[in-house]
């Protein structure tokens, strides 16, 4: 599991806002792997996060 799966799942829901658990949960990986791969991501620029309210707890989307 890697940074381009997430990428994926993201791109094809562009219009939603997911938290790492929900992306975990749909591409039935670990939760570490895709705090990991967000991470990555994140540095990239290629998506787009907020936070949502809960401590340390962000949501994400396609950035384009």
């Amino acid at each position: 599991m890697g940074q381009q799966e997430v990428y994926d799942f993201l791109c094809k829901n562009k219009n939603k806002w997911f938290t790492s658990k929900e992306i975990s949960e749909a591409l039935s990986v670990s939760i570490g792997s895709v705090t990991m791969s967000l991470k990555k991501l994140r540095k990239t620029n290629i998506i787009k996060y907020k936070v949502t309210g809960k401590r340390n707890t962000y949501s994400y989307k396609v950035g384009r």
